[in-house]
Protein backbone atom coordinates (compact mmCIF):
# COMPACT_ATOMS: atom_id res chain seq x y z
CA UNK A 1 0.00 0.00 0.00
CA UNK A 2 1.50 3.33 -1.01
CA UNK A 3 1.86 6.37 1.23
CA UNK A 4 -0.67 9.15 0.91
CA UNK A 5 -4.09 10.32 2.05
CA UNK A 6 -7.51 8.73 1.93
CA UNK A 7 -10.45 10.98 2.70
CA UNK A 8 -13.12 9.20 4.70
CA UNK A 9 -16.72 10.35 5.05
CA UNK A 10 -16.91 9.83 8.81
CA UNK A 11 -20.19 8.29 9.94
CA UNK A 12 -22.08 9.50 13.01
CA UNK A 13 -21.48 7.82 16.38
CA UNK A 14 -17.87 7.04 15.44
CA UNK A 15 -14.89 8.81 16.98
CA UNK A 16 -12.06 9.84 14.69
CA UNK A 17 -9.96 7.13 16.36
CA UNK A 18 -12.67 4.56 15.53
CA UNK A 19 -12.24 5.48 11.87
CA UNK A 20 -8.45 5.13 12.10
CA UNK A 21 -8.84 1.69 13.68
CA UNK A 22 -11.20 0.62 10.89
CA UNK A 23 -8.85 1.88 8.17
CA UNK A 24 -5.92 0.04 9.76
CA UNK A 25 -7.93 -3.16 9.67
CA UNK A 26 -9.20 -2.67 6.12
CA UNK A 27 -5.77 -1.84 4.67
CA UNK A 28 -3.70 -4.00 7.05
CA UNK A 29 -1.48 -1.01 7.85
CA UNK A 30 -0.11 0.05 11.22
CA UNK A 31 1.03 3.56 10.37
CA UNK A 32 -2.25 5.45 9.98
CA UNK A 33 -3.18 8.86 11.39
CA UNK A 34 -5.70 11.64 10.92
CA UNK A 35 -5.95 15.43 10.95
CA UNK A 36 -8.76 17.50 12.40
CA UNK A 37 -10.58 15.47 15.07
CA UNK A 38 -14.36 15.30 14.69
CA UNK A 39 -16.81 14.77 17.55
CA UNK A 40 -18.68 11.44 17.44
CA UNK A 41 -21.96 13.10 16.34
CA UNK A 42 -20.22 14.92 13.47
CA UNK A 43 -20.08 13.40 9.99
CA UNK A 44 -18.09 14.32 6.93
CA UNK A 45 -14.59 15.00 5.67
CA UNK A 46 -11.84 13.27 7.67
CA UNK A 47 -8.42 13.11 5.94
CA UNK A 48 -6.64 9.88 6.91
CA UNK A 49 -2.86 9.70 6.43
CA UNK A 50 -1.04 6.51 5.46
CA UNK A 51 2.60 5.50 5.93
CA UNK A 52 5.13 8.30 5.51
CA UNK A 53 2.27 10.72 4.87
CA UNK A 54 1.57 10.67 8.63
CA UNK A 55 4.59 12.99 8.92
CA UNK A 56 2.30 15.72 7.57
CA UNK A 57 -0.19 15.54 10.45
CA UNK A 58 1.71 18.00 12.64
CA UNK A 59 2.69 20.51 9.92
CA UNK A 60 -0.56 20.98 8.04
CA UNK A 61 -1.03 24.45 6.54
CA UNK A 62 -3.61 26.61 8.28
CA UNK A 63 -6.67 26.37 6.04
CA UNK A 64 -10.33 27.29 6.19
CA UNK A 65 -13.07 24.76 6.91
CA UNK A 66 -16.70 24.48 5.95
CA UNK A 67 -19.59 22.92 7.84
CA UNK A 68 -23.30 22.32 7.42
CA UNK A 69 -25.06 22.67 10.76
CA UNK A 70 -28.56 22.56 12.19
CA UNK A 71 -29.50 24.03 15.56
CA UNK A 72 -32.56 24.09 17.80
CA UNK A 73 -33.65 27.23 19.64
CA UNK A 74 -35.01 27.18 23.20
CA UNK A 75 -32.66 24.55 24.66
CA UNK A 76 -29.18 24.86 26.18
CA UNK A 77 -26.96 21.93 27.23
CA UNK A 78 -23.63 21.54 28.99
CA UNK A 79 -21.95 20.46 25.74
CA UNK A 80 -23.74 23.04 23.56
CA UNK A 81 -25.13 20.18 21.45
CA UNK A 82 -27.82 17.52 21.64
CA UNK A 83 -25.50 14.94 23.22
CA UNK A 84 -25.25 16.84 26.49
CA UNK A 85 -27.35 17.29 29.62
CA UNK A 86 -30.13 19.86 29.26
CA UNK A 87 -29.43 22.88 31.45
CA UNK A 88 -32.37 25.06 30.54
CA UNK A 89 -35.44 25.29 28.34
CA UNK A 90 -36.77 28.68 27.35
CA UNK A 91 -39.72 29.88 25.36
CA UNK A 92 -38.90 30.88 21.81
CA UNK A 93 -40.40 34.19 20.81
CA UNK A 94 -38.36 35.03 17.76
CA UNK A 95 -39.51 36.26 14.38
CA UNK A 96 -38.04 34.95 11.15
CA UNK A 97 -36.41 38.32 10.55
CA UNK A 98 -34.84 38.36 14.03
CA UNK A 99 -33.45 34.86 13.55
CA UNK A 100 -31.93 35.76 10.18
CA UNK A 101 -30.43 38.97 11.56
CA UNK A 102 -28.92 37.15 14.56
CA UNK A 103 -27.30 34.52 12.33
CA UNK A 104 -25.84 37.08 9.95
CA UNK A 105 -24.51 39.23 12.79
CA UNK A 106 -21.83 36.60 13.45
CA UNK A 107 -20.25 36.90 10.01
CA UNK A 108 -16.74 38.32 10.08
CA UNK A 109 -14.10 38.40 12.79
CA UNK A 110 -15.30 37.34 16.25
CA UNK A 111 -13.88 36.66 19.70
CA UNK A 112 -15.18 33.19 20.59
CA UNK A 113 -15.04 31.60 24.04
CA UNK A 114 -13.95 27.96 23.61
CA UNK A 115 -16.43 25.47 25.12
CA UNK A 116 -15.54 23.40 28.18
CA UNK A 117 -16.17 20.27 26.13
CA UNK A 118 -13.20 20.76 23.80
CA UNK A 119 -9.71 19.33 23.30
CA UNK A 120 -7.96 22.55 24.30
CA UNK A 121 -5.37 22.00 27.03
CA UNK A 122 -5.20 24.08 30.20
CA UNK A 123 -2.49 23.20 32.70
CA UNK A 124 -1.67 20.04 30.77
CA UNK A 125 -5.25 18.73 30.87
CA UNK A 126 -7.91 18.59 28.18
CA UNK A 127 -10.90 20.80 28.92
CA UNK A 128 -13.32 17.94 28.22
CA UNK A 129 -11.64 15.82 30.92
CA UNK A 130 -12.14 18.62 33.43
CA UNK A 131 -15.74 19.11 32.29
CA UNK A 132 -16.55 15.40 32.63
CA UNK A 133 -15.43 15.61 36.26
CA UNK A 134 -17.89 18.45 36.78
CA UNK A 135 -15.23 21.14 36.81
CA UNK A 136 -14.84 24.41 34.95
CA UNK A 137 -11.84 26.62 34.31
CA UNK A 138 -11.47 30.15 33.10
CA UNK A 139 -11.02 30.32 29.34
CA UNK A 140 -9.80 33.15 27.20
CA UNK A 141 -11.81 34.16 24.11
CA UNK A 142 -9.97 33.43 20.87
CA UNK A 143 -10.11 35.26 17.55
CA UNK A 144 -11.98 33.34 14.85
CA UNK A 145 -13.43 34.36 11.50
CA UNK A 146 -16.72 33.32 9.95
CA UNK A 147 -16.16 34.22 6.31
CA UNK A 148 -19.74 33.41 5.39
CA UNK A 149 -22.83 31.99 7.08
CA UNK A 150 -25.41 30.96 4.51
CA UNK A 151 -28.92 30.18 5.69
CA UNK A 152 -30.03 26.95 3.98
CA UNK A 153 -33.38 26.50 5.71
CA UNK A 154 -35.17 27.63 8.84
CA UNK A 155 -38.34 27.19 10.85
CA UNK A 156 -39.95 28.84 13.86
CA UNK A 157 -37.40 27.43 16.31
CA UNK A 158 -34.57 25.98 14.21
CA UNK A 159 -32.21 26.79 11.36
CA UNK A 160 -29.82 25.01 9.02
CA UNK A 161 -26.71 26.92 8.00
CA UNK A 162 -23.60 26.52 5.85
CA UNK A 163 -20.56 27.97 7.61
CA UNK A 164 -17.21 28.85 6.02
CA UNK A 165 -14.82 29.55 8.88
CA UNK A 166 -11.23 29.77 10.05
CA UNK A 167 -9.39 26.96 11.79
CA UNK A 168 -10.20 26.81 15.51
CA UNK A 169 -13.83 27.88 15.14
CA UNK A 170 -16.41 25.93 17.17
CA UNK A 171 -19.70 25.57 15.33
CA UNK A 172 -21.65 24.42 18.40
CA UNK A 173 -20.43 27.53 20.20
CA UNK A 174 -21.57 29.63 17.24
CA UNK A 175 -25.04 28.08 17.51
CA UNK A 176 -25.04 28.56 21.30
CA UNK A 177 -24.06 32.21 20.88
CA UNK A 178 -26.80 32.80 18.29
CA UNK A 179 -29.32 31.44 20.80
CA UNK A 180 -27.99 33.65 23.58
CA UNK A 181 -28.18 36.70 21.33
CA UNK A 182 -31.85 35.90 20.72
CA UNK A 183 -32.44 35.42 24.45
CA UNK A 184 -33.74 31.87 24.17
CA UNK A 185 -30.63 29.72 23.96
CA UNK A 186 -29.79 27.10 21.33
CA UNK A 187 -28.09 23.75 20.87
CA UNK A 188 -26.46 22.11 17.87
CA UNK A 189 -28.44 19.10 16.64
CA UNK A 190 -26.61 18.09 13.44
CA UNK A 191 -23.14 18.83 12.09
CA UNK A 192 -21.35 17.79 8.92
CA UNK A 193 -17.89 18.92 7.86
CA UNK A 194 -17.93 19.51 4.12
CA UNK A 195 -14.40 20.88 3.64
CA UNK A 196 -11.13 20.42 5.53
CA UNK A 197 -7.43 20.63 4.60
CA UNK A 198 -8.41 21.50 1.04
CA UNK A 199 -10.54 18.35 0.64
CA UNK A 200 -14.30 18.26 0.07
CA UNK A 201 -17.08 15.69 0.20
CA UNK A 202 -16.31 14.83 -3.44
CA UNK A 203 -12.91 13.48 -2.33
CA UNK A 204 -14.40 11.16 0.29
CA UNK A 205 -15.19 7.47 0.48
CA UNK A 206 -17.33 5.76 3.07
CA UNK A 207 -15.74 3.00 5.12
CA UNK A 208 -17.94 0.54 3.24
CA UNK A 209 -16.67 1.80 -0.13
CA UNK A 210 -13.06 1.50 1.04
CA UNK A 211 -13.75 -2.03 2.28
CA UNK A 212 -15.16 -2.98 -1.13
CA UNK A 213 -12.15 -1.52 -2.97
CA UNK A 214 -9.74 -3.36 -0.66
CA UNK A 215 -11.59 -6.64 -1.24
CA UNK A 216 -11.04 -6.16 -4.98
CA UNK A 217 -7.37 -5.27 -4.48
CA UNK A 218 -8.02 -1.71 -5.65
CA UNK A 219 -7.61 0.31 -2.44
CA UNK A 220 -4.64 2.21 -3.88
CA UNK A 221 -7.04 3.90 -6.30
CA UNK A 222 -8.38 5.87 -3.32
CA UNK A 223 -4.98 7.19 -2.22
CA UNK A 224 -4.34 10.90 -2.81
CA UNK A 225 -0.68 12.05 -2.98
CA UNK A 226 0.34 13.82 0.23
CA UNK A 227 1.64 16.82 -1.72
CA UNK A 228 -1.91 17.84 -2.58
CA UNK A 229 -2.43 19.02 0.98
CA UNK A 230 0.40 21.51 0.45
CA UNK A 231 -0.94 22.95 -2.82
CA UNK A 232 -1.72 26.17 -0.95
CA UNK A 233 1.98 26.78 -0.20
CA UNK A 234 4.42 28.58 -2.52
CA UNK A 235 6.56 26.14 -4.51
CA UNK A 236 10.36 26.08 -4.49
CA UNK A 237 12.00 23.99 -7.24
CA UNK A 238 15.55 22.72 -6.70
CA UNK A 239 18.17 21.69 -9.23
CA UNK A 240 19.45 18.08 -9.08
CA UNK A 241 22.51 19.18 -7.10
CA UNK A 242 20.47 21.16 -4.56
CA UNK A 243 17.95 18.32 -4.37
CA UNK A 244 20.67 15.90 -3.24
CA UNK A 245 21.93 18.40 -0.65
CA UNK A 246 18.40 19.05 0.62
CA UNK A 247 17.62 15.35 1.01
CA UNK A 248 20.94 14.82 2.82
CA UNK A 249 20.02 17.54 5.31
CA UNK A 250 22.74 19.93 4.20
CA UNK A 251 22.08 23.64 4.91
CA UNK A 252 21.15 25.53 1.76
CA UNK A 253 22.00 29.20 1.45
CA UNK A 254 19.09 31.41 0.40
CA UNK A 255 21.39 32.96 -2.21
CA UNK A 256 21.43 29.68 -4.16
CA UNK A 257 17.95 30.10 -5.62
CA UNK A 258 15.14 32.54 -6.26
CA UNK A 259 12.93 32.40 -3.20
CA UNK A 260 9.13 32.67 -3.50
CA UNK A 261 7.31 34.62 -0.79
CA UNK A 262 5.94 32.59 2.10
CA UNK A 263 6.70 31.50 5.65
CA UNK A 264 6.64 27.86 4.52
CA UNK A 265 7.48 26.40 1.13
CA UNK A 266 6.64 23.17 -0.67
CA UNK A 267 9.96 21.92 -2.04
CA UNK A 268 10.08 20.07 -5.37
CA UNK A 269 12.79 18.72 -7.62
CA UNK A 270 13.13 19.71 -11.27
CA UNK A 271 12.07 16.14 -12.05
CA UNK A 272 8.65 16.85 -10.52
CA UNK A 273 9.14 14.95 -7.25
CA UNK A 274 7.72 16.36 -4.03
CA UNK A 275 10.60 16.50 -1.55
CA UNK A 276 9.26 18.11 1.60
CA UNK A 277 8.44 21.29 3.49
CA UNK A 278 10.97 23.98 4.35
CA UNK A 279 11.02 27.49 5.79
CA UNK A 280 13.43 30.31 4.95
CA UNK A 281 15.42 31.63 7.92
CA UNK A 282 16.17 35.14 6.73
CA UNK A 283 18.35 35.98 9.74
CA UNK A 284 20.61 32.96 9.24
CA UNK A 285 20.35 33.20 5.46
CA UNK A 286 19.51 29.53 4.98
CA UNK A 287 16.67 27.19 4.21
CA UNK A 288 15.43 25.21 7.21
CA UNK A 289 13.93 21.77 6.56
CA UNK A 290 10.62 21.25 8.36
CA UNK A 291 9.82 17.76 7.06
CA UNK A 292 11.15 15.39 4.39
CA UNK A 293 8.78 13.16 2.43
CA UNK A 294 11.23 11.87 -0.16
CA UNK A 295 14.02 9.42 0.67
CA UNK A 296 17.31 9.13 -1.22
Amino acid sequence: MRDGIICIDKPAEHTSFDVIARVRGILHMKKVGHAGTLDPMTTGVLPVFLGRATKACDILPVQDKRYRARFQLGVTTDTQDCTGTVLERREVRVSREELIAAIRSFEGEQMQLPPMYSAIQVGGRRLYDIAREGGTVERTPRPVTFYSIEILDLGEDWAEIDVHCSKGSYIRTLCHDIGEKLGCGAMLTQLRRTMAAGFTEADCLTLEQLTALAAEGRAEEAVIPVERIFDCLPRLTLTPKLTRLFLNGAPLSLTQFTLPEGEELAVWSEAGEFLGIAAPDQEAGRLVTRKLFKLL
